[in-house]
């Protein structure tokens, strides 16, 4: 008799397409990578259905990953890839002893998982991730989610979810660090200022680039990073430069997840002026690396050390002078969540 081996079927819209790819969704790369550290008897499959763009299987962090190639193409091809993901997860079934599925993103994902989890009894979670919580996501009329059955990355996403669309997540898992991928130790902090994401309208990266500005002319001398790439690197690099500011603010340009984190190590204050968030990994990061962080939102219903919410750009660039001029400000790490209890949290479910 062939023993099956207990396995989680992981279903994310994308996922890296090898183990040099560290910024595409470094906070679930982060959770997969300790899921499979925290239960090495367990296998993992991961089934990505839009990126990488190929068909072909391959491994990443010891776990088999199948790609549909579906890039976002029209209707009837997404009708088609469900279908072949649904054959896909069938045949799993048969050769391996399921333990369920994890869902990432209240999408697709969650709509396939959760039938095909209904039909074969198999218990089902969806880890709602920020985006997929606001107004307009028409997946959640077709996946009529319970409670019990959606896991919030925060307090405000699970809010938002609920205020949108009248169910509120059952759990909060909250994105995690990873203590190891920070490359230093006791190294020299020589950036003032430091900002990292997706250079995209909604992050309002413009705000950063002035309140930065205008730190630099209060305070000459300060050095400010932003790294990212996006829609908006033209605009930001144009205002960089008609303000003259190029000798304090400088823009990287998308950096290596290991590269992004010895930036935060050597930052004093991360600026992020995002006008939503669900719970953003970056600040997390930046926390545990021992900056302090300035946001417009806060994902947490308590406070958390070093994390500073402000209502107004002007308060944003009076906190962070603050920060910088007084001589006693600490930059110690801060923890607020650890990953492998996350991923403890995550397969507790499934037990």
């Amino acid at each position: 008799m062939v023993h099956k081996k207990n396995t989680l079927l992981i279903l994310t819209p994308v996922f890296p397409g090898d183990e040099q790819d560290s910024t595409c969704l470094p906070a679930q790369q982060v959770m997969v990578r300790a899921l499979k550290r925290r239960f090495p008897f367990v296998q993992f499959i991961i089934l990505t259905f839009e990126y990488p763009s190929t068909k072909t299987p391959y491994r990443w962090g010891g776990n088999q990953v199948i790609p549909f190639d579906g890039r976002n193409r029209g209707k009837w091809y997404r009708l088609q890839m469900w279908f072949h993901v649904w054959r896909t997860m069938s045949a799993l079934r048969k050769d391996n002893e399921l333990i369920g599925l994890f869902s990432f993103s209240h999408g697709e994902c969650a709509l396939v998982g959760k039938y095909f989890g209904r039909l074969h009894r198999l218990k089902h979670y969806n880890w709602v991730l920020g985006q997929d919580a606001r107004e307009g996501n028409k997946y959640v009329s077709l996946t009529r989610p319970r409670p019990d059955e959606l896991l919030a990355i925060s307090e405000s996403v699970a809010e938002s979810f609920y205020i949108h669309h009248s169910v509120k997540p059952g759990r909060i898992i909250h994105n995690g660090v990873d203590p190891d991928a920070f490359p230093y130790n006791g190294i020299c902090r020589d950036i003032d200022i430091l900002g990292a994401g997706n250079l995209v309208p909604q992050k309002q990266y413009s705000l950063w680039v002035k309140i930065a500005g205008e730190i630099s002319h209060k305070r000459p001398g300060i050095k400010a990073v932003l790294c990212g790439k996006g829609q908006e690197s033209g605009k930001l690099e144009k205002m960089v430069k008609e303000m003259g500011w190029q000798r304090s603010l400088s823009l990287s340009g998308e950096l290596p997840h290991t590269e992004l984190l010895g930036l935060m190590q050597r930052c004093k204050v991360f600026l992020h002026p995002s006008s939503y968030e669900g719970s953003s990994t970056t600040c997390l990061e930046a926390l545990y690396a021992g900056a302090h962080v300035i946001s417009f939102c806060n994902p947490s219903r308590h406070a958390i050390e070093h994390w500073h919410i402000v209502y107004t750009p002007e308060e944003m660039a009076e906190k962070a002078l603050d920060l910088l001029e007084d001589p006693y400000t600490d930059y110690s790490p801060v923890f607020p969540y650890a990953v492998d209890n996350n991923a403890e949290a995550v397969m507790q479910l499934f037990r």
